[in-house]
């Protein structure tokens, strides 16, 4: 595997991680966005290969069998994502270094797979009440999925001191110079 830095952004649905990420890459930073895999239904304007790789189930239990993923996990039930170890090798092998929009469990676990080579860096929102609002927002999802969603930001919020660096989302201006701050640190160490 070629030598490169991780850089591995988690949070709640909806904190801003994934704005986070779109403003580092086009700052030119030498990173390149690792596209996960998962089983659930494109959103919105999603293409498969660019924000996600869509499957099915059944193509995501082959690749589970034949030791494919860095890290996997269902996060709802049904509903799994991964990272492809192929995804990272050949963003690596150019020479770039990685950057992850992962859910929180699967933050710690590529975390816990690179070591030190990676960052990890947890987006928390102001509170659960501002998450709701934007998930609302966001307008994509039923009542009950947003309260599904809730209820695991609750747990994923438990987890925020198992990362390197936590980064408040209260004001995105500020988050973006924090976040920019962090990796540029990283990269140059």
């Amino acid at each position: 595997m070629a030598r490169g830095k991780i850089f591995i952004f988690s949070a709640p649905s909806g904190s801003g991680k994934s704005t986070i990420i779109t403003h580092l890459i086009a700052l030119g930073l030498p990173l390149e966005f690792s596209v996960s895999a998962t089983t659930r239904q494109p959103r919105g304007k999603e293409r498969d290969g660019v924000e996600y790789y869509f499957m099915s189930a059944e193509d995501f239990q082959h690749h589970i069998a034949a030791d494919d993923f860095v890290e996997y996990e269902e996060v709802y039930e049904g509903c799994y994502y991964g990272t492809l170890r192929s995804e990272v090798d050949r963003i690596l092998s150019s020479g770039q270094n990685v950057i992850f929009d992962v859910d929180v469990l699967g933050g710690i676990n590529i975390k816990k797979y690179f070591g030190s080579r990676a960052l990890s860096i947890f987006i928390q929102p102001p509170s659960i009440e501002e998450l709701r609002h934007r998930l609302e927002k966001r307008g994509t999802e039923s009542p009950e999925k947003i309260a599904s969603r809730l209820d695991r930001a609750r747990m994923e919020l438990s987890m925020s001191l198992q990362f390197d660096h936590i980064i408040v989302n209260d004001n995105l201006q500020k988050a973006f110079t924090e976040a920019e701050k962090v990796v540029r640190k990283f990269i140059a160490e």
